[in-house]
């Protein structure tokens, strides 16, 4: 116990105190009589030891740690979706408070209620509760996802967020690892499950369609998270963006004059073929309706005014990656050019649009 102890910098008292429990309890006995402890135990101290640094409390470990349906491999998935949890509420904390700090520095006066938002509790909810308010489901994107389920009876949105495009004629499961979004569901919608793409709780083809509706830019493995869907499902249906073609970030006068960082964002994202290769699916554009309904990163390309909004962009996640500084940037160079008409110069053949195709693609088995 007393090497144990070493080797995972706790103290001998933590170990005993979790032998108490039934947290983690040796085994195995030496030929002495000393309790020892084997690799399997060793691996549950590791496990409940990442938790304890989490923040988790004792019973809760408990519960994570003792779950016989998780493999080593699926614990490991479940830390990482909670540290990426974490840090998407220090990368919003952080945001916050540099958006004081600038309104404090330009003289400018901070309500009561947004100091709140720099307490953390409510910090990742000013994000998430903006998601309800500017994510609606678009009709006519939906059509275009819907008319891909086919006849599909079950379905299940994979990284389904607040629920935008569940088709409410059809027997739908919800995945979504953040709680957060969890709790902003509405309560008439699908029954969630707190589980990543990458490791869906489910049996092989268990449903008739799964569904990924602008959700593979925050998996940690998106090609892994789409052979779990095309593994539990007969049909996958994803709407994904493409950076297969060259100057992509050109595409959108947003990320082409004012918002470079996003192509950093997407470094690593996986090319559109290699996504199709990975579940054999095939492409389409979806276009963006000039006036689309559901807030995305994309919906505002006729309607520039939009992305000087705060309360438009904090239901983007795109704004909290790029850093408040980026952000900040870009906020203003729109704004000095919409005031000028420089931006009318250069984009006035979009106002003969009626949609646009900005690179969003759907991938259909």
């Amino acid at each position: 116990m007393g090497r144990v102890a070493e080797l995972a910098g706790v103290s001998v008292r933590t170990l005993h105190h979790y032998d108490a429990v039934g947290l983690v309890r040796p085994s195995a006995r030496t030929p002495t009589g000393y309790r020892a402890y084997s690799g399997e135990d060793i691996e549950r101290l590791r496990e409940a030891l990442a938790y304890r640094q989490l923040g988790f409390g004792l019973p809760e470990i408990a519960e994570l740690v003792g779950d016989p349906s998780a493999d080593s491999l699926a614990l490991l998935r479940r830390q990482r979706c909670l540290l990426l949890e974490r840090r998407d509420r220090a990368d919003a904390m952080l945001a916050a408070i540099e958006r004081e700090l600038d309104a404090r520095e330009r003289g400018l006066k901070v309500t009561a209620e947004e100091r709140t938002d720099m307490l953390g509790a409510r910090l990742y909810d000013t994000i998430g509760t903006a998601y309800p308010a500017t994510r609606r489901t678009d009709p006519r994107i939906a059509a275009q996802i819907w008319d891909a389920l086919g006849d599909a009876r079950t379905v299940l949105n994979v990284g389904a967020g607040t629920g935008s495009y569940e088709p409410a004629d059809r027997e739908v499961t919800a995945v979504e690892p953040s709680a957060v979004m969890r709790a902003q569901r509405p309560a008439d919608a699908a029954p969630c499950v707190a589980a990543t793409a990458e490791n869906l709780p489910f049996r092989d083809r268990s449903f008739d369609a799964a569904m990924a509706v602008s959700t593979l830019h925050h998996w940690a493995d998106p090609a892994a998270g789409l052979r779990e869907m095309r593994r539990v499902a007969r049909r996958v249906v994803v709407l994904t963006f493409d950076t297969d073609e060259p100057h992509w970030p050109s595409r959108f006068w947003l990320t082409r004059d004012y918002l470079p960082e996003f192509a950093h964002i997407l470094k690593d994202f996986p090319s559109l073929a290699t996504m199709a290769d990975a579940i054999g699916a095939r492409a389409e554009p979806v276009p963006v309706p000039w006036d689309c309904a559901d807030g995305l990163f994309e919906a505002y390309w006729r309607r520039p005014e939009a992305y000087l909004e705060d309360h438009v962009r904090r239901a983007m996640s795109v704004w909290t990656r790029v850093g408040p500084e980026a952000e900040r940037q870009a906020v203003r160079r729109l704004g000095d050019d919409l005031d000028t008409g420089e931006w009318t110069e250069r984009n006035g053949d979009l106002t003969d649009l009626d949609a646009a195709d900005l690179g969003l693609r759907l991938l259909t088995t």
